[in-house]
Formats: structure tokens, sequence, C-alpha cells
């Protein structure tokens, strides 16, 4: 069975979503009962704070500024966004950790970049102003978990068993590395991408320190990616495994949801317990690791297990805490300026801000590089498996501009257009120069129905269409084959010589 009849087994008796903005999927059934994903689109690596009744969520936002995008729910079930919290490139930010120790927010931040290294950002509301990155010099590891030990002092744990004290303020690092666990593992026979111990995340309760583990690779066989757990007395061990690991993985390709891990438990609002991780969705790498939520049971010997099964079927949400609606409007009529939250740069440059503006409902996009490859295009967040998006386009003379679908510079597609002719982008490059008969104004069309991209133009204000010929096919737009644990986002460019203006942005789920 191929890719796609996986899917079409997966999905055939699945209740479809609720809708939100733009005509979203929800998780919210709206009858005391949630189906996933939690957060569609990419929300890989979940990192969960509960405070008071309040609960704060990020998820690693790799390439994209600003990035560290915090989100807040009560109910564990619904999500707005509050804040960016990171607005200097410091590289790909993977797996960050968000925390509270004495009424201030701490996030830590471990980032691929040269050399490799991790920060620590903090702030005293979670609406910020959040402080400049500190570099905390760790380049050997990835994934920090925050713990406070019995004795009260600071740790991060790290990828591979090993861990590193903190400073009592949390901004620097005491000491040297050490190594305190060596993570379970599977059977030598299991389909997995590699061991890779990674995601480790403490949670104390009763008697116990939990560690919660990712083992056997992030993305590769669906099989891989697996959640393991031990647990402890004290914070320096020694610890013993749970004698049920792994406590979650993908066993069979006809699961909805593949490569399940990166867990974080939390309490919810009545008492209930649940754990946060990422997933990808049957059929849809090109939509990046989505964060899935999962019941959890306490057992009478103290262990823990995840009671949703493979997550394709609706769960009863949790009780208490208020509701609002879940996500927020991609549409933009650019009144303001939703950097950050909403559109985000991808791999910027310093002074990359600078370029765009918004005035009297337009947004305004200075022309950097020469196309998609060099010209740090604005990017969205789109969690559906189908969706449709569409904007009206001006350039200045020697201008170019477009919309694109777009994973990394190596690999998007879109179109795009000068004053005299269109430029086609596939396999993340520039083709075909067919004779573009609106001039320099347009309203473009692009139209993403489970990977078939289709694109259609408009020279009256999208009153009478045009189909452009030239269709596409994106599937395999996707980590598996290029790398880089990203997602195919839609956007927007400019670049040539002088400015492109952007109108009217509609975005639809279909």
């Amino acid at each position: 069975m191929g890719q796609a009849g996986y899917a079409q087994a997966a999905s055939a008796t699945i209740p479809d979503w609720k809708r939100g903005f733009d005509n979203q999927r929800i998780a919210d059934l709206g009858n005391g009962s949630f189906l996933n994903p939690l957060m569609a689109g990419d929300h890989p690596d979940p990192t969960i704070l509960k405070d008071g009744a309040d609960y704060y969520m990020t998820f690693s936002t790799f390439d994209s500024y600003p990035g560290l995008v915090i989100w807040h729910s009560r109910d564990l079930v619904n999500w707005q966004p509050v804040t960016a919290a990171l607005q200097k490139n410091i590289g790909s930010v993977w797996a960050p950790e968000l925390c509270k120790h004495k009424g201030r927010y701490f996030l830590y931040v471990p980032v691929k970049a040269s050399p490799n290294t991790s920060y620590v950002l903090w702030a005293d509301r979670i609406e910020g102003p959040w402080s400049e990155p500190i570099d905390l010099h760790l380049p050997a590891h990835i994934d920090p978990g925050h713990a406070v030990g019995e004795d009260g002092s600071r740790w991060l744990f790290l990828s591979g068993g090993d861990r590193i004290r903190l400073a009592e303020d949390g901004l620097s690092t005491v000491g040297k590395v050490e190594h305190v666990y060596d993570p379970w593992r599977y059977p030598s026979d299991w389909v997995v991408e590699g061991f890779s111990p990674e995601g480790p995340k403490i949670l104390r309760r009763g008697d116990y320190f939990y560690l919660i583990t990712a083992v056997g690779g992030t993305a590769g066989p669906p099989t891989g990616h697996m959640v393991i757990a031990a647990r402890s007395k004290s914070i320096h061990g020694p610890w013993e495994d749970c004698p049920a690991n792994p406590v979650v993985r993908t066993t069979d390709l006809r699961e909805k949801w593949w490569s399940r891990g990166h867990a974080t438990l939390v309490e919810g609002p009545d008492g209930s317990w649940w754990s946060v991780y990422h997933g990808y969705e049957n059929g849809y790498w090109t939509l990046g690791r989505q964060a899935l939520l999962d019941p959890v049971e306490w057992t009478r010997d103290g262990w823990f297990r995840m009671t949703g099964g493979d997550l394709s079927r609706p769960i009863r949400k949790p009780r208490g805490g208020s509701a609002v609606t879940h996500g927020m409007a991609l549409s933009d009529d650019f009144s303001t300026l939703e950097l950050g939250r909403k559109w985000n740069f991808f791999q910027p440059r310093p002074e990359e801000a600078k370029r765009v503006r918004v005035d009297r409902n337009t947004l305004i996009l200075d022309a950097a590089g020469k196309a998609p490859v060099d010209s740090s295009p604005l990017l969205l967040i789109a969690g559906d498996q189908a969706y449709r998006f569409e904007c009206d386009i001006e350039i200045e003379d020697g201008g170019v501009a477009g919309l694109v679908l777009f994973y990394d510079r190596q690999l998007y597609c879109g179109l795009g257009f000068d004053a005299q002719r269109f430029v086609t982008h596939q396999y993340g490059i520039e083709r075909g120069r067919p004779a573009n008969p609106h001039g320099r104004q347009m309203r473009m069309r692009v139209t993403n129905e489970r990977h078939i991209v289709t694109y259609d133009t408009s020279g009256d204000g999208g009153r009478t269409w045009r189909r452009f010929d030239r269709g596409m096919e994106v599937s395999g737009y996707h980590h598996n084959v290029r790398g880089g644990f990203l997602m195919l986002r839609p956007g927007l460019y400019s670049a040539g010589k002088g400015q492109a203006r952007f109108r009217n942005f509609t975005f639809r789920a279909l």
C-alpha cells in the first residue's frame, strides 16, 4: 500500500473537525470532546507551562523570525497567541523549554548555528518584554529540560542522558556537563531512525521525579519516534526505567499519527493529567510535526500511561477552564503589522524587519534578492490539508513579487511576476517565463488541494480569473526529502528592485 493508500485507510472512518477562523480546523468539537491535532500545522517539540489557572505553550520555530510564539489557554484545548519572545536571529531554534521559577519566566533555547549552543531568555511577565538571548555555551547538546531538585538546586537535563547545573538566577551554568542516565533501549529489530535520546522533561509528582525522554529518531520511519519514562526519588538519581516502556509509539502504518514523541506531562484544570507531544499526520509530512494531546492515567504502582490510543478518535475534554476561539485568522487586511504572531521572515538578516511596514491597509515590502531563494519571504503556518490564499499585488519597475509555498531555500514553489512576464517557481528553482498580460498589478490566487497546487490570476480584482498553465504536485516537499524538520508554508515575497504592495490577503481552508 502506497502513501496515499495509507492516508485513505487511516482517515476513512475519522470524523471531521470543527472549523474556526477562515474555516481552519480546530480541535474542540463543541460537544465536550476534541479531535487531534491540538495545534494543526508545524508546532513541534511542545513545551507547556501550567501557571495557576493559565497554560502557556511554545514550540520549535527553527528559521522563522520573530520566533518562539507563546500561546495561552485555560482549558488545554483552545489556544490564542500572546507574543513572539525571540526577535533576534540566533540560528535555527530547536526544542525550547518554557518554565517559571520564583515568579520569573524563562525560555531555554538550543540553536543550530555556528557554533551550536543554547541560550536563555527571561521575562517578569509572559507578555514580555523578553530579554535579549544570553549564551549558555552548550555546544554539544540540544533540548534542555529545566528541573528543580529536592534541595532547591536548578538543572538543565540535556540530550543523551546528560545534565548541567544552573546558577541560582538561571542565567548561567555551573561546573561541567555530567552523564546521569542511560536511556532505555528498544529491541534491536524495531524499525527506527536512530537511538537519538532527546527532549528530556522532568516532572515532580508525589515521591518521585519523572524523566520523560524521546528516543528512536524524530522523523524517518513512522515507527521510530517514541516516548520513554524513568523515575527517581532524587533529582540526582538513580533512575529506574518504566516497565511499560515505550509509553507512546506509532506501531502500524495505518495509524492516523506517525512518529509520535517528545512528550511533556501537565495537570488539567480539573485535576486530570495530560500529555502534549508531536507527530506527523499520515500522508501529510508537508504540514510538519503537529501538536497532539493525549489523556494520562496514573497507575497504582506510581507510573503513568497514555489512554488516547492512536489519537484518531474524539477524546473527552478536561472539565473546567474557560474557552476562547482557538487560533487566529490568517486572512489579513493589513490594518496592522502582525509580524511575529502571524507573519514570520525565513532566515532574516539583522535588518530584515525594516523591509516591511503597513500603510492604509497595504503591506509594503522592500525588494531583496532576485527570487524566493534569497529574498527572505514572509510566511504563515497553515495547518489544513487543503486551502486557498489570494492577494492583490502591485510592483514597481524592476520589481518581481508573488505568492509561494515555501519549505526552505532549496525547496519551494509558487508564481511571481514582473511588468512583462510571469516567473514560475518549482522544485526550488525558477523555470518558465510566459508573458504577463496584467502588467504591474494583479490579484493572484494559490490553491493547495491536498498537495495538488494550481494558480489563477486576475486583472480586475478577482471578478474574473485566468488559470495559469502550470499545475504542481508537492507531496514530496517535506523533511524526509530535504531534512530541516520544517513544513511547507504559504507566503509572499518581494525581489528585484523597489517595493511590492500587498492588499486584501485572504485565506480559506477547503
